[in-house]
């Protein structure tokens, strides 16, 4: 998890952007508060409290190109994080139901996807945040019912199967509420 401090001059959100562009080299991403962390007791060298952001980054802009600070940065599934310092763990699941919550509510889901995606691509991002699979049927019948996205002519080919229509999003760049 890419973390700093605040300079006395920042603002809390320019120091997760930068924090997250110094670490990880990733920049001009979605990026929300998430919540403020302050146990008494939650590093053991000190008083901390964090404040944490999460950052969205859609699939095709993932490469990550770590600091001199930040060598070990990896990307690891959920459910397979290695050991993290302090109550990061936390965190992490903090995030994760933060996302799952958001996903019935709100566009963030396309936040991960490239401009152009499939529906089966969309249906694998509710999959993973979800940890859980979901009905194809359904899913697609509910996503084009919101008419959140629209077809964009184009076609990808994956393997020897027919070519899948790709979508993008009406309001691109943007996280709405859709309820």
């Amino acid at each position: 998890m890419p973390g700093g401090f605040l300079n006395m001059d920042e603002d809390l959100a320019d120091c997760a952007k930068r924090e997250l562009e110094e670490e990880t080299g990733i920049k001009n991403v979605y990026l929300e508060q998430l919540y403020t962390f302050g146990k008494h007791d939650r590093d053991p060298r000190e008083r901390v409290i964090s404040v944490a952001y999460y950052a969205l980054i859609p699939s095709d802009r993932l490469t990550l190109q770590p600091a001199s600070d930040a060598t070990e940065a990896g990307w690891f599934a959920y459910d397979e994080l290695p050991e993290l310092a302090f109550d990061h763990r936390e965190i992490a699941r903090t995030a994760q139901e933060r996302l799952v919550a958001k996903l019935d509510y709100s566009t963030i889901a396309f936040q991960f996807l490239p401009k152009q995606f499939t529906l089966s691509e969309l249906q694998d991002v509710y999959e993973i945040i979800r940890s859980e699979p979901v009905d194809k049927r359904n899913f697609r019948k509910w996503i084009t019912a919101r008419n959140l996205i629209e077809a964009t002519g184009n076609e990808r080919r994956n393997g020897s199967h027919r070519p899948a229509q790709l979508f993008r999003t009406k309001r691109p760049g943007r996280v709405e509420i859709i309820r």
